[in-house]
């Protein structure tokens, strides 16, 4: 089972917390993570097209200089990139971009999810489409002493007080690093998972997302000592 996949790459101007976020120097790349993240999606040999849609017009400056024809550019009305655009009205946005075929949906601050990683995810998705599952979405397993409402979450302390970690229940977060799904599911379900999602799961380097001022600074570090490559 396979099919055209469309990268949708939402970036909107304007980050409350990191002035000019998106396109400020990062890594040694002038434009900063818009730049490397373009990189890598069309890189990518299993992704057919890349959707980048923001409000930014210093960004459309710089991916319509690139003239890649696997690059097409929409101009996002600003009623979609405020403060209060939710997740669900981005959702009909991509599917009213990418009416057919695969969507993978995917972050500019996501900037160590290399073409690499992509490809093997997207492969990963047409498998699990094959196994029963209708979407997929990245996460990071957290293996720790997790609590709500009070009480353990992935533990049984009337059985073992304090397991070792590495023997608890992971408990798997959404990294956002991408999602994928069919535009049937976004037709279906308004949504950009499914029914039953596959997890795949990434290491806290690969999914390490930017979303603090203090990330920023942390990644660059990461970057500058070797940890993690873009």
């Amino acid at each position: 089972m396979t099919g055209k996949v469309t990268c949708f790459l939402p970036c909107r101007a304007g980050s409350q917390r990191i002035v000019r976020k998106n396109i400020k120097p990062f890594a040694g790349f002038e434009h900063g993570l818009i730049q490397v993240k373009l990189r890598q999606l069309l890189a990518a040999e299993q992704i057919d097209n890349v959707i980048l849609s923001t409000n930014d017009l210093d960004i459309l400056a710089f991916a319509e200089s690139l003239n890649e024809p696997r690059l097409r550019l929409h101009q996002r009305g600003e009623w979609l990139a405020s403060n209060d655009t939710s997740t669900d009205q981005l959702v009909a946005h991509a599917l009213e971009l990418i009416p057919e075929g695969h969507i993978l949906w995917t972050h500019v601050t996501s900037p160590f999810i290399t073409e690499k990683h992509y490809d093997q995810i997207i492969q990963n998705y047409f498998e699990q489409l094959r196994n029963g599952y209708d979407s997929l979405m990245t996460t990071t397993a957290i293996y720790g002493f997790l609590w709500q409402a009070e009480q353990p979450l992935n533990y049984d302390r009337c059985i073992e007080k304090w397991p070792r970690t590495q023997t608890l229940r992971p408990v798997h977060e959404i990294n956002s690093g991408a999602f994928l799904a069919s535009s049937e599911i976004y037709r279906e379900l308004d949504d950009r998972i499914g029914r039953r999602p596959s997890l795949y799961e990434l290491d806290k380097l690969v999914s390490y997302d930017i979303d603090w001022p203090e990330d920023f600074l942390i990644a660059q570090c990461m970057v500058d000592n070797g940890l993690a490559a873009v």
